[in-house]
C-alpha cells in the first residue's frame, strides 16, 4: 500500500488535470504561461522572500522552544532550499523531511528537529484552517454550491486536525504522545511561542493570498479584492490536498469550479491557478543558491572530526584520513 500510494496520488494529479484539459481545452493551461510578465515575476521574488522569512521565524521560535540552536539567516536558507526541492520533487514534502533531517542532525537530536518541523508545518494549516472557517461562515457573496453546512465544516476541521496530529506520532503510540505533547506544550503552546508562531502563520497566509491576487491581475481577471479573497482562501485549503504534481492538479480544478460559480469565468480560474504554480515556483528558485549548502557544511563537520581523530597522529596518516 505504501508503494502503490505515491503512484495513485500522481495518477489522480494526471486525471485531474487531463480531465480539465478536456473540458475547458489548452488554451487555459498556455494563457497561464503566456501571462507570466517581469512585473510579477518581481512580485513572486518579493512576496516570496516575505513568507519565506516568516515562515523560517515561525520555525526558530518552534526550535529555540524545543531547545534546539537555529539562526533565522540559516532558517531562511533551509527552508528556501525545502520550497525548491517540494516544487520539483514528488510528493510534496520531501524538501521539508530534508529540512527537518538536516536541522536535526546538526543540533544533535534528529527526532526533535523533525518535531520542530511537523510543527512549524501544523501550526500554519491550523492558522490557514481558522481563517478558512471564518471565511465560510461570515462570507454571504459564496455561492451556495461552494460553501458547506456548518457541522461538514467540523468535521473537516476535526479530520484535518487529526491528519495533522497523527503526522507528529512516530514510533510506539504511548510514547509518541508522551514526547510529542511535552514537545508541543514547549514549543508551540508556551506562552512565548503562541503569540509569535500564530502571527508568522497568518502573516505568511497574507503572503500566500497576495501571491494570487497577482497571478489573478496577471492572467487578466479584473474581479474584485471582495470577490477574490474567500475563493483564494479556499483554493489554499484546498492546496493542502496531498494529490498534485508540483502543486498542479486539485488547485485548478477547484478554481475552475469556484471562478465559474461566481461568473468570473472557469477558464479565468484555471489560467489564475496555472499563473500562481508558476509564480510559486520562481519564487522558490532562489533555493538553488543554497541546495548544497548543506552538503558542504556536513562534508566541513567530517573533515573537522577526521582532523580531531587524527591530531595525535604521524602527518601523513592525517592527510590520509582527509582523503
Amino acid at each position: 500500500m505504501k508503494r502503490f500510494w505515491p503512484w495513485a496520488r500522481l495518477l489522480l494529479a494526471v486525471a485531474i488535470l487531463v480531465a480539465l484539459g478536456w473540458r475547458l481545452g489548452t488554451d487555459a493551461f498556455v494563457d497561464g504561461l503566456r501571462a507570466i510578465n517581469a512585473w510579477s515575476v518581481l512580485a513572486a521574488l518579493g512576496i516570496g522572500l516575505m513568507t519565506t522569512v516568516f515562515s523560517a521565524w515561525r520555525w526558530c521560535v518552534i526550535a529555540h522552544g524545543l531547545g534546539l540552536p537555529l539562526r533565522l539567516r540559516t532558517a531562511v536558507a533551509d527552508y528556501y532550499r525545502g520550497l525548491l526541492l517540494n516544487a520539483v520533487l514528488p510528493a510534496g514534502v520531501l524538501g521539508d523531511v530534508h529540512r527537518a533531517v538536516d536541522h536535526g542532525r546538526q543540533s544533535g537530536d534528529v527526532g526533535r528537529g523533525v518535531r520542530a518541523v511537523v510543527f512549524e508545518r501544523f501550526a500554519g494549516q491550523v492558522v490557514l484552517i481558522v481563517i478558512g472557517a471564518v471565511v465560510l461562515m461570515t462570507q454571504s457573496t459564496l455561492p451556495v454550491d461552494l460553501v458547506p453546512s456548518g457541522e461538514t465544516v467540523v468535521a473537516v476541521l476535526v479530520a484535518l486536525a487529526a491528519a495533522a496530529a497523527g503526522a507528529a506520532m512516530v514510533g510506539r503510540v504511548r510514547r509518541a504522545l508522551t514526547t510529542t505533547w511535552l514537545d508541543a506544550r514547549a514549543g508551540l503552546f508556551s506562552r512565548y511561542a503562541l503569540p509569535r508562531v500564530t502571527f508568522f502563520s497568518a502573516a505568511t497566509v497574507a503572503g500566500h493570498i497576495a501571491m494570487f491576487v497577482v497571478a489573478a491581475r496577471a492572467a487578466g481577471s479584473d474581479a474584485t479584492i471582495a470577490q477574490l479573497v474567500p475563493l483564494i482562501v479556499l483554493a489554499l485549503l484546498v492546496m493542502a490536498v496531498p494529490i498534485n504534481i508540483g502543486g498542479f492538479g486539485p488547485r485548478e480544478a477547484f478554481l475552475a469550479v469556484a471562478f465559474g460559480a461566481t461568473g468570473l469565468g472557469a477558464a479565468q480560474g484555471v489560467t489564475t491557478a496555472v499563473v500562481y504554480g508558476v509564480l510559486a515556483m520562481i519564487a522558490s528558485l532562489p533555493g538553488v543558491l543554497v541546495l548544497f549548502r548543506g552538503r558542504r557544511r556536513q562534508l566541513t563537520v567530517e573533515n573537522h572530526e577526521v582532523i580531531a581523530e587524527g591530531a595525535d597522529q604521524p602527518r601523513e596518516k592525517v592527510l590520509a584520513l582527509a582523503g
